[in-house]
């Protein structure tokens, strides 16, 4: 093996730049704001929850490759992504249910008329999108991502297989 190959090999994948570290510095703010801003404009204007969900979980890929998957991956920790995804299939089911609880059908928005709110079905089209399907893809598409960086053997060592 060549000199230059063996420092690669010890290097591993991942290349410091100072370049892409300052331009993700730079850039991540406006990512996540106009994520954010394309998942609250969904219920009026094009946009929504999974698009803005997935701008928003692009904030973690462009993270991940401008500082390092792995300390990105300890930085947000498993147990974050999870709960991001589950707490949006929580808040989408929950919104299902409370129309179905008020006598309408599932995600039926109509039913919240019944409640004194200020335009209530509005109000449950941004809560589906924004607090289940926003999250659920912003969680999903960090999980992802980090599953398919570990590689399969991640999954051996997990879970205490002899794998090498």
């Amino acid at each position: 093996m060549s000199d230059a190959a063996g420092r690669d090999a010890e290097r591993g994948p991942y290349t410091e730049s100072e370049v892409i570290m300052s331009t993700v510095r730079v850039v991540t703010p406006f990512v996540l704001t106009f994520g954010l801003f394309v998942t609250f404009h969904g219920a009026d204007s094009p946009g929504g929850g999974f698009q803005g969900g997935a701008l928003v979980g692009t904030v973690v890929l462009m993270l991940a490759f401008a500082f390092g998957i792995d300390p990105t991956r300890r930085w947000l920790g498993r147990r974050a992504v999870t709960v991001v995804a589950c707490l949006g299939v929580v808040a989408f089911a929950a919104v299902g249910l409370g129309a179905v609880a008020l006598g309408g059908g599932f995600l039926e928005y109509t039913a919240y008329e019944a409640l004194p709110l200020h335009d209530p079905v509005k109000l449950g089209i941004e809560a589906v999108e924004v607090g289940g399907i926003g999250l659920i893809v912003g969680g999903v598409i960090a999980g992802l991502f980090f599953l398919t960086a570990a590689g399969p053997a991640a999954d051996d060592a997990d879970a205490g297989g002899d794998a090498e």
